[in-house]
């Protein structure tokens, strides 16, 4: 018997030893946060793309995240881009809306918005679509997402500044519960001058909903 619980004890012992090995070898995942932050009280509407002059503007609740979200920037955004923003008819407004589904939705969003406060917003926006396969593997994308800030040229110790302190983590949760009040459940959704979008989304039905909306002005 004394030699069975001597195994016993060292199987104990190894295994604990595994244990620690394992919690220390992984990387530290994003900031927890127990309870959503507090809602931003800067009155932020999210970042635009156009002119401040274009009489029609569409509002767009995305998650980083999401597949579908990828599929419409990697896709069909381009295209909208050129055809109708870069021609003045469309301001486009982005608006942070992580689904609770998504375990780094927030966290991506949080690196969009520490992009944005040096003036790439949209280049880490493009990034964080485009190379997309860091929503597939579960891992921590935090020294992923740092190599996109390097990519688009921030500085990266403010960068990590402001991600650690989650410095945008309220304007983050207001952008989502301002979505809730408007309805929407799943991203992405669309509003057009204030009205959801139901049609096709894609640049031939944003498209026919300016052509649209142009005519009725006129």
């Amino acid at each position: 018997m004394k030699g069975f619980y001597a195994l016993l004890a060292a199987v104990a012992v190894i295994g604990g030893g595994a244990l620690w090995y394992g919690s220390r070898s992984r990387p530290a995942p994003p900031p927890a946060q127990s309870a959503p932050p507090p809602p931003a009280a800067d009155g932020f509407r999210g970042y635009t793309l156009g002119s401040d002059a274009a009489r029609i503007e569409v509002t767009e609740y995305s998650d980083f995240e999401c597949p579908f979200c990828a599929s419409f920037a990697a896709v069909q955004m381009p295209v909208i881009r050129e055809q109708l923003i870069a021609t003045g008819r469309v301001r486009w407004r982005y608006r942070d809306f992580p689904l609770p589904v998504h375990q780094y939705s927030r966290y991506a969003a949080l690196a969009a918005q520490c992009a944005g406060e040096q003036g790439k917003f949209w280049e880490m926006h493009d990034q964080l679509f485009q190379h997309h396969e860091w929503a597939q593997t579960g891992k921590n994308p935090r020294s992923l997402f740092r190599g996109f800030a390097a990519s688009v040229g921030l500085d990266l110790e403010k960068y990590d500044a402001c991600l650690d302190g989650q410095r945008y983590a309220g304007r983050i949760q207001a952008s989502l519960e301002e979505g809730q009040r408007a309805g929407v459940q799943g991203t992405p959704t669309f509003f057009v001058n204030g009205k959801r979008f139901d049609g096709r989304a894609a640049s031939d039905g944003f498209k026919t909903v300016v052509d649209s909306l142009t005519r009725t002005r006129k």
